[in-house]
């Protein structure tokens, strides 16, 4: 039975805007959790030669979304937003470029400040999706 509503409520919050900032909430924090993977690896690999850092995309995918309803309220926006299109993509930094004469552009106290910046975010996140399905739960009263 719990199965079977959760799969309701899945489908539900993937066709109605009553859930579209949740959705966009838990795209946002699935690729701050795909972020936090790719500088875990960064930082791993600081001392392999010829390693390049890899980040992870997800804030132009998010602007251009919102971008295309230019002249419209933020809740518009966030309403017209398919989050289908919301990928986050991992990318690899500064390929060509490198201080160091081993080949790897991995800055071990840069990569540390972002690892420390994603999960600030990422709490962020998971505090605003609460915080929706509390509203939720207060309407419903």
């Amino acid at each position: 039975m719990y199965t079977y509503v959760i799969g309701l409520l899945g489908g539900l919050m993937e066709n109605t805007t009553m859930f579209s900032y949740i959705n966009v909430l838990d795209k946002a924090a699935d690729a701050s959790w795909l972020r936090h993977q790719a500088i875990s690896n960064n930082i791993a690999n600081v001392n392999t030669p010829g390693y390049k850092r890899k980040d992870v995309d997800f804030e132009s995918q998010l602007m251009r979304s919102l971008g295309r309803f230019k002249y419209e309220s933020m809740d518009e926006k966030v309403y017209g937003i398919n989050t289908k299109d919301l990928v986050s993509s991992v990318y690899t930094d500064n390929y060509n470029h490198s201080y160091r004469l081993d080949g790897n552009n991995v800055d071990i106290d840069t990569e540390n400040v972002y690892l420390a910046e994603n999960q600030i975010k990422y709490n962020a996140l998971l505090d605003s999706v609460k915080n929706q399905f509390d509203n939720l739960r207060l309407v419903m009263k």
